[in-house]
């Protein structure tokens, strides 16, 4: 039924290859820099360089997706994403031997994610009628979490062929997005409602809805604290070299874990929709991702820490679900692109600075005790986060839309 629409359909074959895509470039960066320092803190201001210009352009980028045709809007950071991909390729062709240009071109990137993650988190409401919204949303997630199993996997494959195959594959799937994005025909419409002036009342316009709705502040400032400290991911190119020693192909499969977890949770939840008790599920999510994590800190067996990084994968898969659900359908669709502006901060903090937060205690404390510390973090975060917003905790269903 979804798939009939031609729009969404397109949207998210265009998304899916863009994440593959996104998903092997991941592996290869992290695998080269590494190789290239075999500093851990490195792998940390990857995740840095990406983070800071996408915090300093993320508000105005949702006022851009409030006022602008959202569909050029994701052609054009797709292409910027291209333009990223095919640099890695030029340098890895003359070969790598400092971090400095790789961080160059993580913050080119971190502008293109500006754009597009407010950009299309607005647009998808917008190619799917309301009732078909709630499985649009879990369909949509499914197929990203894929793209967090097959490209890690394939890009760890690939990368046996060398760096500049991984960059090449990339290149070439991103310019397919790119021509499928530039194919959609509605969804970039703009409501009745003028538009809005470029002026900081209505840049900041975003975070005072979210301040006044506190079940949303409390959703996504909860994955936001959780990620950050729980997040392990940043150090997987270190466990697979250092831990478990299973090399590139290995790094792969640890980073297609967690996306098995959660492409399943996601199946689940497309058939059976959370429709009661969902801050109490939000809640568990979050409790399960730092149990996974702790497990995983402690393993020194590749398949225990495949096992707990799945787990980790659908304990996130449940939280992301029940916290997109409630952001959008609170939001009015003349200030989506703000609101999701402001969650996009939420997210892309939790997980670039979650990266670098995972780099200095790895630094600092050793690889082990920093995800160790990581995820007894995130259950402490769960904890108070229930007695700071009880409003969330008790939540039994989602709201109506405005």
């Amino acid at each position: 039924m979804l798939l009939r629409n031609g729009d969404f359909a397109r949207y998210v074959a265009a998304r899916f290859l863009g994440s593959l895509a996104v998903q092997m470039q991941t592996v290869a960066v992290g695998w080269q820099v590494y190789e290239a320092t075999r500093r851990p803190l490195d792998l940390g201001l990857i995740g840095l360089s990406q983070f800071l210009p996408f915090v300093l352009l993320i508000l105005p980028a949702g006022h851009f997706a409030d006022t602008r045709d959202r569909r050029y809007i994701l052609v054009g950071c797709y292409a910027l994403m291209l333009l990223c991909a095919v640099a890695l390729l030029v340098f890895s062709w003359h070969g790598l031997t400092s971090a400095l240009p790789v961080f160059g071109v993580m913050t080119l990137f971190g502008v293109a994610r500006a754009f597009a993650m407010p950009t299309s988190q607005a647009l998808l409401p917008n190619l799917v009628p309301r009732e078909q919204f709630g499985p649009a949303v879990a369909f949509n997630s499914s197929l990203w979490q894929v793209t967090t199993i097959a490209g890690p996997a394939l890009g760890g494959l690939l990368y046996l062929a060398g760096a500049k195959v991984v960059y090449l594959t990339v290149a070439t799937l991103l310019a397919v997005s790119v021509l499928m994005l530039a194919t959609l025909r509605h969804g970039g419409e703009k409501t009745d409602t003028p538009a809005a002036p470029f002026d900081r009342h209505q840049l900041l316009e975003g975070l005072r809805f979210v301040r006044r709705r506190r079940p949303v502040l409390g959703a996504i400032s909860l994955d936001l604290f959780a990620v950050i400290f729980g997040g392990a991911t940043a150090l997987l190119p270190v466990y697979a070299a250092d831990v478990l020693h299973v090399g590139p192909s290995g790094l792969g499969w640890l980073r297609a874990a967690p996306g098995i977890g959660a492409a399943l949770t996601g199946v689940v939840l497309g058939a059976l929709p959370v429709t009661r008790h969902v801050g109490r599920w939000m809640f568990g999510g979050v409790a399960v991702f730092g149990v996974a994590t702790l497990v995983f800190g402690l393993s020194t067996s590749l398949w225990v820490s495949m096992g707990a990084l799945t787990v980790l994968g659908a304990g996130d898969m449940v939280s992301v679900y029940i916290r997109h659900l409630l952001v959008q359908l609170e939001t009015p669709d003349a200030i989506r692109g703000r609101v999701s502006a402001v969650n996009s901060v939420f997210i892309g903090a939790s997980n670039e600075l979650g990266e670098f937060e995972s780099g200095v205690a790895a630094a600092w404390f050793g690889v082990v005790p920093a995800v160790l510390l990581g995820g007894a973090a995130s259950l402490v975060v769960a904890a108070l986060w229930i007695r700071l917003f009880p409003e969330l905790w008790r939540m039994d269903r989602f709201p109506d839309p405005p």
